[in-house]
């Protein structure tokens, strides 16, 4: 980013190529509206494009978009005011696509394990906003605790105990939903 700031446009086109999949993900998995996902990762590199000159190499790159990101989040949140913005984020179509069985396993795994990814997403999505974020921020990404605590402006105390509840939550959440699939059958 500093070589960007003095000039050396391809220094951009390094960071953009390294961190785009995972900016973008970000976005798509808190809101799961692409369009909106893409407008958000956009200005998103749009403010850092804007904020070269005034970057200071005070915590490590990722941190610093993520930061940005993170406020772009929550200023379109509060904007909106959604009853349920933060939904399931993957289509039909792409769980359709996970429903079909691969060489390696037999077509009654290849099922088993799709309803598992689907009912982990669905738990996902239950979990509260900060939680579903730094849990996200963490398995996805893989920043540390400490690293999420500076991105969403918490004390590192409570983005462990985001992480630790979201993991707490998805185990029941799983384990509940789980455990009625087996009562039906």
């Amino acid at each position: 980013m500093l070589n960007y700031a003095s000039g050396d446009t391809s220094a951009f086109e390094t960071l953009y190529l390294k961190h785009k999949g995972g900016l973008y993900r970000y976005f798509v998995r808190q809101i799961g509206d692409k369009q909106l996902a893409e407008d958000l990762y956009q200005e998103t590199w749009g403010r850092i494009i804007k904020s070269a000159s005034s970057y200071q190499a005070d915590a490590k790159f990722t941190t610093w978009i993520y930061k940005i990101a993170h406020n772009l989040l929550i200023d379109h949140v509060r904007a909106v005011k959604p009853v349920d913005l933060f939904s399931e984020t993957f289509t039909e179509e792409q769980d359709a696509e996970a429903l079909l069985p691969s060489d390696e396993m037999s077509p009654d795994r290849a099922m088993e394990d799709s309803f598992k990814a689907s009912l982990l997403k669905r738990c996902i999505a239950l979990l509260p906003t900060v939680q579903k974020e730094a849990l996200l921020l963490n398995m996805e990404a893989g920043f540390t605790a400490s690293a999420i605590a500076d991105i969403v402006g918490v004390t590192l105390e409570a983005t462990k105990s985001r992480i630790r509840y979201a993991n707490q939550g998805l185990k029941t959440c799983v384990m509940n939903k789980w455990q009625e699939v087996q009562n039906e059958r």
